[in-house]
């Protein structure tokens, strides 16, 4: 939800709507600034063929208007709220909390529709949502990458160029290997996949709990201390070109001779008895013991690290990864840094601001007001609180 301006003010065209005020020609002023606002504002708007071919345009950005309006339509109006009932701020914590739960709603929804959802989870239960953010970020990403490819062509070329993203595309492009899996199917069943060779596939990829899928056979097994961390796991994929290491290390140097295991192909009918072995081996060793011993035998694995792991990590605040802000309201907080470093470009991340914290800045910069009108307006009690000082 986008409200414009006036609405978020409390303003509107008609002007027996309003309570009666007092003739101000600052106010008539604002009604000029926002009617020629709103008139170049019709100006740009396309005609209605313009719109249909702008469809897929505004899917592709619409990540950003899920999050923008549900955060923007939610503070207006918990804000709103607080102004008439005298609660603030908690009609607008509650406006934003709600705002970002209608957002995440329809992300989650979209990111459904390019086939994460329905093959995530395991074979027995339910379609599940990532817990990586693959609709909203995913797009994101993809819009990004398309972005800057657009301007790299605009700068040697001098030709420019609408790109296009749509978030069902982007998650599509996240989950290519099931669509490759969904083709494989067609010629027979999907042996790396715990279906096989026991259980029956049908005309979908199917979900497959934690096996990685795209013909490597993955899983996620225990470590030691999984009784009371559930997040003592780790996932190893067995692929072939590693499995003699990894047969070594397990205490299997007979499987290397068997020729009922020493074949990828003899393997897959196993593949949950392998891991069965496997874990038998982990589950003596803490994950990063497991990663320790496995890595340097270029057997792919990765230990499952918590959020709180992940936010106490030292490497990851020396690399920026996560990094901690200092906000004058809530106190310090950590969030994450930018995934992608530059060594000429370095970023630095800063604080949300404040409640009115810019509003002159607004006023001045874009509604064009000057410092003493400003002033004024606020000794007529335009503002309804002064705007925070900014540490």
């Amino acid at each position: 939800m986008i409200l414009t301006l006036e609405e978020s003010l409390g303003m509107s065209d008609d002007k027996s709507a309003r309570e009666p005020i007092p003739e101000d020609a600052r106010i008539d002023a604002l009604e000029q600034r926002l009617k020629a606002a709103r008139e170049r504002e019709e100006k740009r708007r396309p005609t209605e063929s313009a719109r249909k071919a702008d469809a897929d345009y505004r899917a592709g950005n619409r990540v950003l208007a899920d999050l923008l309006g549900g955060l923007l339509g939610g503070s207006v109006i918990g804000y709103g709220v607080d102004a008439l009932a005298g609660t603030w701020p908690w009609g607008l914590l509650a406006g934003l909390f709600l705002g970002i739960g209608v957002a995440f709603r329809n992300m989650f929804r979209n990111a459904g529709t390019g086939g994460g959802a329905s093959t995530t989870g395991f074979p027995e239960g339910p379609p599940v949502v990532a817990g990586a953010q693959i609709g909203d970020s995913g797009t994101g990403l993809h819009l990004a990458l398309g972005i800057v490819t657009a301007l790299f062509q605009r700068e040697t070329t001098g030709r420019g160029q609408r790109v296009v993203c749509a978030m069902q595309d982007s998650v599509l492009n996240l989950c290519r290997v099931k669509l490759r899996d969904q083709q494989r199917l067609a010629h027979g069943p999907l042996t790396e996949y715990p279906q096989y060779p026991d259980g029956t596939f049908g005309e979908a990829t199917p979900r497959a709990g934690n096996s990685s899928g795209g013909g490597q056979p993955g899983w996620i097994v225990k470590c030691k201390g999984w009784e009371t961390d559930p997040d003592a796991y780790i996932y190893i994929i067995a692929q072939a070109a590693a499995f003699a290491g990894l047969a070594n290390v397990i205490g299997h140097e007979d499987w290397l001779e068997d020729p009922e295991w020493n074949t990828p192909k003899a393997r897959l009918p196993k593949i949950g008895q392998m891991f069965d072995e496997i874990e038998k081996w982990t589950v003596t060793r803490t994950k990063f013991e497991a990663m320790t011993t496995l890595t340097p035998l270029n057997i792919p694995c990765g230990p499952v690290l918590s959020m709180k792991e992940l936010a106490e990590e030292p490497s990851l605040r020396e690399t920026g990864t996560v990094v901690e802000v200092d906000h004058p309201e809530r106190g310090k907080y950590l969030t994450v840094g930018n995934p992608i470093k530059l060594s000429d470009s370095p970023v630095k991340i800063e604080r949300s601001p404040l409640h009115g914290e810019h509003t002159d800045e607004v006023l001045s910069e874009v509604l064009g007001y000057a410092d003493n009108e400003i002033s004024g307006m606020r000794q007529a009690g335009a503002f309804t609180r002064e705007p925070p000082k900014a540490s």
